[in-house]
């Protein structure tokens, strides 16, 4: 006779200590990520992030007073100025006080106030100047960002796919021209041709017109059209070959050649397949790129006129006022080390290998 084999009585499911219902759980997604890797190399990312700007405020600082342009008090005092003048304003600024007790200061307000100081030149609160400018800059490094993205990606896919065609030289002999031109050439070039009051085709307004998306929008584009695509011109360019060769080695592999093999259209293998790998690598390069051009597009701020922080750092470095280049150095630091922890997130995202 056959014996039926002897099993455990089931043990009934205990909810965890303290849990009183199914509801205060957490969800599994979001239990997940509390538990995963990522996190914490996100909270060791941020931690090191908070300590490279320490390093950047005590280098700006070293550099600032190792290696002075100009006498901020005697700029301030004017060309008509006195010895004694000259004095006043250095203890009035706290220029006469030693290195370290100026930045102690310096971060004793960072840290308790998130207070950046006063500017050398006008008393105006450098914190306040930076907020009030951010939006310029904003409006100028997403424009350009999508403009550069919106030319590059098309461009070097087609000359990918139509390599050592006239077509593919063409647009890669253009791509370098754009590489190759500085920034303010090709920005008072663009005046020169197409602002209006001097340009041969004034379609555009010139320097000087930015206009608040607040106030108005349709000025507001028209006013960073042509920053839009200064800006980039050279981004794109760059990108655009780029993409070209990472999509040229990428339709090479095997596993290309395996989809091709099962009778996948040539569309889905390019653009399903073949696309997203060679694009990958391209999110490194665009989120610093745009982490730097948050922090101020120093060149095209400056040719066009725009009120945004790169002009402010310019302004500042002209008549070497610490406080406002500390301030800018600093928001540039924020947002390419933010601009880094964000790509390395979005690179488990876009490339399953990865692990943290």
């Amino acid at each position: 006779m056959a014996t039926r084999p002897v099993t455990d009585p089931p043990v009934p499911r205990l909810p965890p200590p303290g849990d009183g219902s199914a509801g205060l759980r957490l969800p599994g997604a979001l239990a997940a990520l509390l538990s995963s890797s990522m996190l914490r190399y996100v909270v060791r990312r941020v931690l090191w992030g908070a300590f490279m700007l320490l390093v950047v405020t005590a280098l700006t600082f070293l550099i600032f007073f190792a290696f002075p342009s100009a006498d901020p008090a005697a700029l301030r005092a004017g060309r008509q100025a006195t010895p004694e003048l000259i004095a006043q304003i250095r203890h009035s600024l706290g220029l006469d006080r030693p290195l370290y007790v100026q930045y102690g200061r310096f971060l004793k307000g960072l840290v308790l106030h998130f207070d950046l100081g006063y500017s050398y030149q006008n008393e105006a609160s450098v914190r306040s100047e930076l907020f009030a400018r951010l939006p310029a800059t904003i409006s100028l490094t997403l424009g350009a960002f999508l403009v550069w993205m919106l030319a590059a990606i098309p461009v070097g896919v087609v000359s990918a796919l139509r390599r050592r065609s006239v077509l593919d030289r063409a647009l890669m002999s253009g791509a370098l021209i754009a590489i190759s031109a500085p920034v303010y050439w090709l920005g008072l070039l663009a005046l020169f041709a197409f602002s209006q009051g001097i340009g041969l085709l004034p379609l555009l307004p010139g320097a000087g017109s930015y206009t608040p998306l607040t106030v108005d929008a349709w000025r507001w584009f028209t006013s960073l059209l042509l920053p839009w695509i200064v800006l980039a011109a050279a981004f794109a360019a760059f990108y655009a070959r780029m993409v070209r060769g990472n999509l040229i080695d990428v339709l090479g592999e095997d596993y290309i050649r395996t989809a091709r093999a099962k009778g996948l259209r040539e569309r889905d293998v390019v653009y399903k397949h073949a696309l997203r790998s060679a694009l990958t690598p391209l999110v490194t390069m665009a989120g610093l790129d745009l982490g730097i051009l948050l922090g101020g597009a120093i060149l095209t701020e400056t040719v066009f006129n725009i009120p945004g922080v790169g002009r402010y750092a310019y302004d500042a470095i002209v008549n070497a006022d610490l406080p406002a280049i500390q301030g800018t150095v600093l928001l540039g630091a924020v947002f390419i080390i933010t601009a880094n922890i964000v790509v390395d997130i979005l690179y488990a995202f876009l490339d399953p290998r990865v692990r943290y």
